[in-house]
């Protein structure tokens, strides 16, 4: 007899007597147990905890402990996830799937942060910390006001804009049967499987740093260039212009500063709104006067006063946002040094309108 039979027999003389009301092996498990395994939230918020939270406290919590990743707009990092972003997408090409765009029910969010997140540090939020993150990715989104909470109360009044972008899966009766009837074709296999590329080749995996400096080498040997160019020919009206320009220096020390804002803003030819406006010809352009973005109603009655961004408005404002601006939607925390108010100043001014 092996050694696995007479364990078996063993464990069957030794719980026989038992046999009517189970196993009589372990106990029950303890209500906090099952507390621990029991956190799936389902569609209409069923098994949400009690808590509640807002998209500021949620803006200071994501900062903290999720923007290493998906950056401090919910814009996502090299190729760590966009959280945000992508709106009419969905039937392009290469659709952006976010929270904002893709996701049909909200408990789906909440469930994910709470179950998986912070990376490294799963479960450790609160609830009000994950109703806080929860409502910030939805302002992230523009699909809420700076003023929005979000509780277990009012969670389920709030629908996501694609859910009704999706429907039931009806293969098992539509489609299984023909590929499960009769015998399987085992014609025509192919020969070789062979591996042609590999994800980290194809840039399709988060790299920690590599990208990040990579990108900021280049901005760095752009901004020299920009540095060590040609001067200006002996020409009058090219000595005149050069004159009125930035200074040289200046502006490839604001190129490094702007590495900050890179992540929400664009500038240049060919540039694009993204979580912020482009900022092509921004200074001595009145606020709010980019088309196709939709501002904050902060900036927008700001605008409406009459607010220009000048050279000294533009100080203020990136020195400390919140302070010039209450309820602007860009969470930066300011610059803090004049020399690099100054460099970012004269590296916008030289992308004129």
């Amino acid at each position: 007899m092996s050694k696995f039979l007479k364990l078996g027999v063993a464990l069957t003389l030794m719980t026989g007597a038992a046999h009517a009301e189970g196993f009589g092996l372990g106990r029950e498990a303890l209500p906090e147990e099952i507390a621990a395994w029991n956190l799936d939230i389902r569609p209409g918020g069923i098994g949400l905890p009690e808590g509640s939270g807002d998209v500021w406290t949620g803006e200071e919590v994501f900062v903290e402990k999720c923007a290493a990743c998906h950056g401090d707009f919910a814009e996502g990092l090299g190729n760590w996830p966009k959280l945000a972003g992508g709106e009419g997408t969905l039937d392009h090409e290469d659709p952006v799937k976010t929270v904002g765009s893709y996701w049909p029910y909200l408990s789906t969010t909440w469930d994910y942060v709470n179950r998986s997140m912070p990376y490294g540090n799963a479960q450790s939020l609160t609830p009000d910390e994950v109703y806080a993150i929860v409502a910030y990715i939805l302002y992230s989104n523009y699909l809420v006001e700076d003023d929005f909470v979000l509780s277990d109360e009012t969670f389920a009044d709030f629908e996501m804009p694609n859910a009704d972008g999706f429907f039931v899966d009806d293969r098992p009766e539509t489609e299984y049967a023909q590929w499960s009837s009769g015998e399987p074709c085992m014609e025509n296999c192919k020969e070789n499987v062979e591996i042609t590329m590999r994800a980290t080749i194809l840039d399709v995996t988060p790299d920690t740093g590599s990208d990040e400096e990579a990108s900021a080498d280049a901005v760095e040997a752009e901004g020299t260039d920009m540095a060590e160019a040609e001067p200006a020919t002996e020409d009058v009206a090219e000595a005149e212009q050069s004159a009125a320009a930035p200074d040289p220096e200046l502006v490839a020390a604001g190129e490094k500063v702007f590495r900050q804002c890179k992540a929400c803003h664009q500038i240049g030819d060919g540039a694009k709104n993204r979580v912020g406006p482009i900022l092509t010809g921004i200074v001595g352009q009145p606020a709010g006067a980019v088309d196709g973005f939709r501002y904050s109603k902060a900036l927008q009655a700001m605008a409406d006063d009459g607010l220009v961004w000048d050279e000294a408005s533009l100080a203020a404002f990136l020195a400390d946002p919140r302070g010039f601006m209450k309820g602007t939607k860009m969470s930066f925390a300011g610059l803090r040094k004049e020399d690099e108010l100054k460099a970012i100043t004269a590296y916008l001014a030289s992308f004129p309108g």
